[in-house]
């Protein structure tokens, strides 16, 4: 039987909001897909530095020890593959984060399983794929990156 995403709040996040990928990111777009994929297997086991959104989505997840049902589940979307995909898990894993599910797109647009997932809120770094999910008929908004707006040691605890 499936997981039922019904009740609890359901977020969406992109990597990149979620971890600070602005070097890969930046790989990516100089370079090309296969450099960014050659770089990421390349450092598969170098945990990721947390990005603008992480206390935010911690926090979020903090909720569900406050009561016996899970009021919160978070899903990271991403436009990377799997073979992209398993520094962020390692990374998730490392900082104990409870998040269990992905939609991992291979460059396609995240948007047609923002519904699929029931998504009542997408987070993300990229302007595009927060303007399909508004168009989609699903709560977004924006996450800045960069050094301005990725505090590691501010810590949200009330949400």
């Amino acid at each position: 039987m499936p997981y039922d995403l019904t009740d609890p709040l359901v977020i969406g996040i992109s990597s990149r909001a979620l971890f600070n990928l602005e070097q890969e990111n930046r790989i990516f777009e100089e370079k090309g897909v296969d450099a960014y994929e050659k770089y990421q297997v390349e450092h598969e086991n170098e945990i990721l530095q947390k990005g603008s959104a992480f206390q935010l989505v911690k926090a979020f997840l903090n909720l569900n020890g406050k009561k016996n049902e899970r009021l919160v589940e978070v899903i990271v979307m991403s436009r990377n593959n799997p073979n992209t995909s398993l520094r962020i898990f390692n990374s998730i894993q490392d900082y104990e984060l409870d998040i269990t599910r992905a939609a991992l797109t291979s460059g396609e647009s995240i948007a047609p399983y923002l519904k699929a997932f029931k998504t009542d809120l997408f987070l993300s770094a990229n302007v595009d794929d927060v303007q399909d999910a508004i168009n989609s008929g699903i709560a977004a908004g924006q996450i800045l990156t960069g050094v301005a707006h990725a505090d590691s040691k501010r810590k949200i605890d009330q949400i």
